[in-house]
């Protein structure tokens, strides 16, 4: 039996985007997501919100399923510097680079006052255990719905349903995906119009707000360097990943113009 095709209720035409590599990246800056965020929130449940960079946006010009993915959703705003660079050497002047981690300092900001409801899904019990004792000290009045820490195999479909009607009972606004790309986007993509609040991957954002590990200087991330902080804590794992997706986007977004 064919599942019901997801129905936005917001028209997506009006986020301004920029094509880069395939991928539709929200031409856009903090103030007017957050701005965007606030006015919308009640509608865009079922939704979800990728944070794109160099190597998912490179993934995404390999792999066409990950692509319509990326482009399947609310939106998928420039983490990644070098986006934000490339949409404003389009034109897109207010272009401007906007974290994942970055966004979720923003609405933890004003969730006490707006009420807004948060769950976490992804990463180790442990993390998430700090992650709420940080989050509950540092923004009083935060309400945390709800904490998951699904296993590394993949969910059979009644543990899946059990997830999806443990979330939903929580009645979440921001559902915060910390699996990793391209893990998280596919199950945000798998759950679209299945869980009742915006869903956003994360990332490491578990990991900064936790405080398990730290983000670069406020001067490395304004010179578009928290590449370059991130591949020195983690150079083993980081190295070859950046070499070849930085290099694949060179050549393809910057010298090629795709």
């Amino acid at each position: 039996m064919r599942e019901m095709e997801y129905k936005r209720k917001v028209d997506k035409r009006l986020i301004p985007t920029c094509n880069i590599m395939g991928v539709d990246i929200a031409a856009i800056n903090m103030e007017w997501l957050v701005r965007y965020l606030e006015k919308n929130i009640s509608e865009l449940k079922g939704d979800y919100i990728c944070v794109s960079n160099v190597h998912t946006t490179v993934i995404s010009y390999e792999d066409a399923v990950y692509c319509a993915i990326q482009n399947g959703g609310l939106m998928a705003i420039p983490d990644g510097g070098p986006l934000s660079t490339v949409g404003k050497k389009r034109g897109h002047k207010n272009m401007e680079r906007t974290t994942g981690p970055s966004l979720m300092g923003e609405i933890f900001e004003i969730s006490a006052k707006k009420g807004y409801r948060h769950y976490f899904y992804g990463s180790k019990k442990e993390t998430l255990e700090l992650l709420y004792q940080k989050l509950i000290s540092n923004y009083p009045g935060i309400q945390i719905a709800g904490m998951y820490s699904p296993p590394f195999r993949a969910l059979t479909k009644d543990e899946d349903r059990a997830v999806i009607e443990r979330i939903n009972e929580t009645k979440p606004d921001f559902v915060w995906v910390g699996l990793g790309a391209p893990k998280q986007e596919k199950w945000m993509a798998a759950h679209q119009g299945k869980i009742d609040g915006l869903m956003l991957g994360v990332g490491a954002g578990f990991d900064y707000y936790a405080e398990n590990i730290k983000r670069a200087p406020m001067w490395m991330q304004e010179h578009n360097l928290e590449w370059l902080y991130r591949l020195v804590q983690d150079p083993k794992r980081l190295f070859k990943r950046y070499w070849s997706t930085n290099t694949k986007f060179i050549w393809n977004a910057v010298i090629r113009g795709k």
